[in-house]
């Protein structure tokens, strides 16, 4: 099955890389449309749909319950993206919410090559035995909130020491808030990603 994908070229040439959109469990391929393009006005945006159902809402893996991951479709879903994201023929920087910056995680981790950077906006550890790719020259922004029922500030602080441990730049921002995003997480990337 294919995905439905949401594109919209570049306007600016100046800006040196292109926006993978990878929305939360839920969601659709234009709920970070609007946001991307404040983000990074002129890129060109690839935001695609993830294909994995559970109940009524879209995600881009199973899970078994809340926190704890279907492991072995995170690489099938993963390997399924990756080729996806191959056939684009962009230089890719990633921004995911949620299930969908796991789902950048696990791009970043199984297929560093098709990355460039990646921004996740409450993600967290992804999989039970840390599995180490060679990240050296990646770029990694993670925001987390610290009173996040969802994604558990110290999961994601684990992540953060195996991009470390891989050789990626990674820069965590801690914010006083929950799972939902706040102004401060678009004001962090915007600037993080105008260094890129």
């Amino acid at each position: 099955m294919s995905f439905q994908v949401y594109r919209e070229p570049a306007t600016d040439p100046a800006v040196p890389f292109a926006l993978l959109l990878l929305h939360g469990t839920g969601g659709t391929e234009r709920d970070l449309v609007e946001i991307g393009k404040a983000l990074v006005p002129g890129a060109a945006i690839v935001s695609p749909r993830g294909k994995v159902q559970e109940s009524i809402y879209t995600r881009w893996f199973r899970r078994f319950e809340e926190g704890v991951f279907d492991e072995d479709d995170i690489r099938r879903q993963a390997d399924d993206l990756a080729e996806f994201v191959k056939g684009e023929n962009q230089r890719f920087v990633a921004i995911g919410y949620s299930n969908g910056a796991n789902m950048g995680a696990a791009l970043m981790t199984l297929y560093p090559e098709v990355l460039e950077g990646l921004v996740m906006w409450r993600g967290m550890q992804l999989f039970r035995e840390p599995v180490q790719s060679d990240l050296t020259g990646k770029k990694i922004l993670m925001t987390n909130g610290t009173v996040d029922p969802m994604g558990p500030l110290e999961s994601a602080r684990r992540q953060a020491e195996i991009f470390r441990t891989g050789g990626a730049d990674v820069t965590l921002r801690e914010l006083g808030t929950g799972h939902g995003l706040t102004q401060s997480d678009f004001e962090i990337t915007r600037e993080w990603l105008s260094k890129f």
